[in-house]
């Protein structure tokens, strides 16, 4: 699908096995689409490290370094300090896919919660962005949020103007305002195309423009016209077409808004 526009997809798991047979032609593909920009997270350390090669590899690729809650169980102090190290390199730009997951709860809550902590910490000292993962588990992920952000303050961290970005947003329109309040970004994914998704499709019109991302969630996720089959990155455009219609603005405005977004809260250089 090419657009003619340039865009970002803020959230794509390139680094997973899905992508290992025909990484090249899905890379080639999205460069078609006009993706400029992709961000492919760790939901381990192994996956982490996956991430920051890619980046390596691909100049449009970037790296976010992380535990996923479900990855939880494998954290240790080792895993600490790999991280910070890898941190160091120029483009690692976000500490994730970090945050709690009630639903699936691939390790205990208890463990989840202190791996997730332990990881916001980091993200302090490094002052680096999160990509904060929330399933079923909202209470709990704002409280954790709420304390991280006024350590954030009192501490005159960075961090408080561009904290980070809830990851493929599924909650209701008062959260989605919680995290605007207080500086987060929102993810959108391939489900606001879907005919019934009336909440996410309601968000994505009325949040405000300047704290909006899209993402596509490869290989999950996929837009209406794609369901059932692997996701992949060129499909971003897919997802700024619907939320341009929803919000009667032009795709390319879209485009645009998010992938300066997108620089702002990563840091990378916009798209010009």
């Amino acid at each position: 699908m090419a657009t003619g526009i340039l865009i970002t997809d803020t959230h794509c798991h390139l680094n997973f096995p899905h992508f290992d047979e025909d990484l090249e032609m899905v890379v080639g593909r999205a460069r078609e689409a006009g993706i400029e920009r992709m961000l492919v997270p760790g939901i381990d350390l192994e996956s982490s490290r996956a991430a920051l090669k890619l980046a390596d590899q691909y100049a449009e690729i970037y790296a976010a370094i992380g535990f996923h809650p479900n990855s939880a169980s494998s954290w240790d102090d080792d895993a600490f300090m790999a991280l910070e190290q890898m941190s160091q390199h120029p483009k690692i730009v976000a500490i994730g896919e970090i945050g709690l997951d009630y639903y699936r709860k691939g390790a205990p809550v208890d463990i989840q919660k202190c791996v997730f902590r332990e990881q916001l910490k980091l993200a302090h000292c490094l002052s680096l962005p999160v990509i904060i993962h929330n399933r079923e588990a909202s209470v709990d992920v704002q409280e954790m949020l709420t304390d991280w952000i006024q350590g954030l303050s009192n501490g005159g961290s960075r961090l408080t103007t561009r904290p980070g970005v809830l990851h493929s947003f599924s909650g209701d329109i008062a959260q989605a305002q919680w995290a605007v309040e207080r500086n987060f970004f929102v993810g959108i994914t391939g489900p606001v195309t879907y005919k019934n998704a009336m909440q996410i499709q309601h968000i994505a019109r009325e949040i405000p423009l300047d704290k909006l991302l899209i993402e596509t969630d490869s290989p999950y996720l996929p837009p209406h016209h794609h369901r059932g089959e692997r996701n992949e990155p060129a499909h971003v455009a897919i997802i700024a077409g619907k939320i341009a219609e929803l919000r009667t603005v032009d795709i390319e405005d879209i485009a645009q808004a998010t992938s300066d977004n997108a620089a702002i809260l990563f840091g990378w250089r916009k798209i010009d």
